[in-house]
């Protein structure tokens, strides 16, 4: 594994409920640009998609986004990104954003978020990739996922070298010192 500049992050085009998701989100946007590490992301504007990148710009660092054309109105897709990729369709913006990242972290989200953290665990498990995978588990957001993956290793749905595919962590800065060591 080469060193880890270009981080792809999963997150919600939803901001939630309670204001800590975003105010994580911004911190892990400033941490990021302050350590010289590239958004590759979902290209949004809107949700903590566009909470991210607007911290990561705003710090001076590089923010790729990467959205189907279906979806650059419906998203509305940032303006002010390093670069813009636009693609045919969410598998294609799936293998770009992929194609593109050393590493993945996961944000609170909703069900695209979801899909898109599961595929990078698979691809991982089925060794497609080695990339690290990290998930941040903001205000107890994310406790049900790991009970989730404990009840499929102890029902023999999961072997145990398996259970190591992502680590998560409750602070921005853990997860990226973490995630680069």
């Amino acid at each position: 594994m080469g060193k880890i500049v270009n981080i792809c992050v999963f997150c919600g085009s939803s901001v939630g409920e309670d204001p800590i998701f975003a105010q994580a989100t911004r911190v892990l946007g400033e941490l990021m640009a302050g350590q010289g590490l590239n958004l590759v992301y979902g290209a949004g504007n809107i949700g903590l998609m566009g909470v991210l990148a607007d911290a990561v710009l705003g710090g001076g660092g590089d923010a790729i986004g990467v959205i189907p054309e279906k979806l650059v109105e419906r998203e509305l897709a940032h303006q002010g990104l390093t670069e813009l990729h636009i693609v045919e369709n969410m598998h294609e913006r799936k293998a770009k954003m992929h194609d593109l990242s050393d590493a993945f972290i996961v944000l609170p989200g909703g069900i695209g978020t979801m899909e898109e953290f599961f595929e990078a665990v698979t691809w991982r498990q089925l060794d497609y990739h080695c990339k690290p995978i990290a998930m941040l588990n903001v205000g107890g957001f994310y406790d049900s996922i790991e009970q989730f993956f404990e009840s499929m290793l102890v029902s023999g749905f999961l072997r145990p070298k398996h259970s190591e595919l992502f680590f998560v962590e409750t602070d921005s800065k853990r997860l990226l010192d973490r995630l680069i060591a």
